[in-house]
């Protein structure tokens, strides 16, 4: 019902920055809460970020250095990473939910920071 592509992944050192996108394909997009996850080597997939039509939300590990936005418009959400760390290296995941379950899972995208 709503396919997630994402983009914006790629190698980067530390302290820089990448720009990740998710475009959905839905007529309420503005209705879905979007969600950013990510999976790092030998590790567990966790949550990193969210939006809904109000309000934010940010793991503590990246609070003061991801940011996210939404445009409806273009149905499309947006995770900004600054000062990135080798830690930070994961499969980012964008998802999206109608209710609490997240229900649509995109492919994923690589980043990867190095020392």
């Amino acid at each position: 019902q709503v396919q997630l592509v994402e983009s914006g992944g790629g190698l980067v050192q530390a302290g820089d920055s990448l720009r990740l996108s998710c475009t959905a394909s839905a007529r309420t997009f503005s209705s879905l809460t979007m969600g950013w996850f990510r999976q790092a080597p030998g590790k567990e997939r966790e949550f990193v970020s969210a939006i809904s039509w109000r309000n934010t939300y940010y793991a503590d590990s990246v609070k003061g250095r991801f940011t996210i936005s939404r445009d409806n418009a273009k149905n499309t959400v947006y995770l900004q990473m600054n000062s990135l760390k080798p830690e930070d290296t994961a499969v980012y995941y964008c998802a999206a939910t109608w209710s609490s379950s997240y229900d649509f899972w995109g492919q994923g995208t690589q980043v990867t920071v190095s020392s």
